[in-house]
């Protein structure tokens, strides 16, 4: 088995709830949508990147380690494409004992639920429809198996919360029938945050905007929270 790999780095967490943290990214080649604020788009041709043995990419992991990193980041492109190469490194990791994070959109529960016994932190992002990710034919689909994803993780365990990134084009009303939907699944108790992430450098949501939709969380959950991009303020990659 082989995996298209883009980059392994480590780098300061910049988003959701473990922001802040030493983190040791890999970021896996490959994704077929393209919302329209990514800002990874290098890394979306099925192509882009380099091709590895799944040894050599647990090699590369291995060597990438520096002292105190706090987790193991699989990222994108998105990691749900190549599937079966992610699950190989993460029980790699877990040999290491540093924690697992998965970053993805979540768009294949299927996929999602075969990784997930590998994975200690979860992040469900919910793409709103203003994302251009798919378009509004294949939103409900895109959705269902978002919430899918999102009941796998509560079930599992793992700690796990919710992230919506928010633009200036994010209308209200659709966003709160999400949230009522979210809600109907689980309870407050059940997620560890739900971050509201503004656009960075294009579409960016003023104030005004983002309390509207942090005001639509809080009656569903308190520990709401508006977090920006924070490697992006510091420089980090």
């Amino acid at each position: 088995m082989n995996v298209r790999l883009f980059e392994i780095f480590t780098s300061v967490e910049g988003e959701g709830i473990l922001y802040g943290t030493k983190t040791l990214f890999v970021r896996l080649a490959g994704c077929p949508f393209k919302c329209f604020y990514c800002d990874t788009k290098d890394s979306l041709p099925m192509d882009s990147g380099n091709e590895y043995t799944i040894e050599d990419a647990c090699k590369l992991i291995e060597q990438n380690l520096e002292k105190n990193t706090y987790k193991v980041n699989f990222t994108g492109g998105d990691p749900l494409v190549q599937s079966k190469a992610v699950l190989e490194m993460a029980k790699f990791v877990k040999t290491k004992n540093i924690p697992t994070y998965i970053e993805s959109s979540c768009f294949d529960s299927k996929k999602f639920a075969e990784i997930l016994p590998y994975f200690d932190y979860i992040k469900i992002e919910f793409k709103t429809q203003d994302s251009e990710f798919v378009d509004l034919q294949h939103y409900s689909n895109l959705l269902e198996n978002e919430l899918q994803c999102l009941t796998f993780a509560i079930n599992s365990n793992k700690t796990t919360y919710i992230k919506i990134v928010i633009s200036s084009r994010t209308e209200l009303e659709p966003f709160k029938q999400l949230i009522k939907k979210v809600f109907n699944i689980i309870s407050e108790s059940q997620i560890a945050g739900f971050i509201i992430q503004p656009s960075y450098g294009i579409a960016e949501p003023n104030l005004k905007q983002l309390f509207n939709f942090y005001d639509s969380v809080y009656p569903y959950y308190k520990q709401v929270r508006i977090v920006p991009q924070l490697h992006k303020f510091i420089g980090a990659p």
